[in-house]
């Protein structure tokens, strides 16, 4: 896990992977523990083999695109229980830059083959969301959220 986590870091950093307000309460030993190992290898695959370009997960403008909290607004919003993988640390959303949302989904959906675990992916979203929740034989499940 270390050096998974090692990886990681390179490219994500703690913080970018999770809400602000888990950022500034929890260590970062602490925030790698909070998200799914399998997430995490994941985007290493993604950034490393079948992107090869930055993810920009959350930044300064984005702040709810990884790991989400009780005291978001995404989630206080909501009047119904919401058990997203974002809440479980098995979610991202992000963007790269100079590719459109729709072009970083057809090259994942093209490379699936090189995918460690079975993915969900949002599709009509001018975002990336993929998440490791795919319980069927498929590599990729697309889905409207």
């Amino acid at each position: 896990m270390k050096q998974l986590i090692e990886r990681c870091e390179k490219y994500f950093g703690g913080s970018q992977l999770v809400c602000g307000h888990v950022a500034q309460k929890y260590s970062k030993a602490q925030i790698w523990s909070f998200m799914d190992p399998r997430l995490l290898v994941t985007l290493l695959a993604l950034r490393e083999r079948i992107i090869a370009k930055p993810m920009v997960i959350n930044n300064g403008t984005f702040t709810q695109r990884g790991l989400r909290c009780n005291r978001c607004q995404l989630v206080q919003s909501k009047s119904t229980p919401y058990l997203t993988a974002h809440l479980r640390g098995q979610a991202v959303d992000f963007d790269v830059p100079g590719m459109s949302a729709e072009e970083v989904r057809r090259l994942v959906v093209n490379n699936q083959e090189l995918l460690p675990y079975p993915i969900r992916v949002e599709k009509d979203v001018n975002w990336v969301h993929i998440d490791v929740c795919n319980t069927t034989d498929q590599k990729i499940v697309q889905f409207n959220g």
